[in-house]
């Protein structure tokens, strides 16, 4: 699959919150956030192994209780089932990976 830029396809599953999947294969799901300043995203969790990147932006993520500052060129890898949340700081794009597949994200 290949995927071109495009503004169309975004979903917004919570307030302050847009994302869209940009690609996808039988095993991995890439995924584009839109976060807006002030939002936060609750602590959850789910089965997918979830890797992520600061594009521009500033973010807090907390996991497993502990706190991180993530500014564009950071990323993470956090394991499938643990507790996880942001807090936005600054507007910020973020790119993800999960794995399996987030079925929900799909178009």
């Amino acid at each position: 699959m290949f995927s071109k830029k495009t503004d169309e396809g975004y979903k917004s599953p919570a307030e302050g919150v847009r994302l869209k999947a940009v690609c996808w294969g039988e095993k991995t799901l890439m995924a584009e956030f839109r976060l807006t300043r002030g939002h936060v995203l609750p602590e959850h969790s789910h089965p997918h192994e979830q890797t992520g990147y600061v594009v521009s932006g500033k973010i807090v993520m907390q996991v497993e209780g502990e706190r991180h500052v993530a500014e564009p060129g950071d990323s993470w890898c956090i394991p499938g089932n643990v507790p996880h949340g942001a807090e936005v700081l600054e507007d910020a794009v973020i790119i993800e990976v999960f794995s399996p597949v987030r079925e929900d994200f799909l178009p």
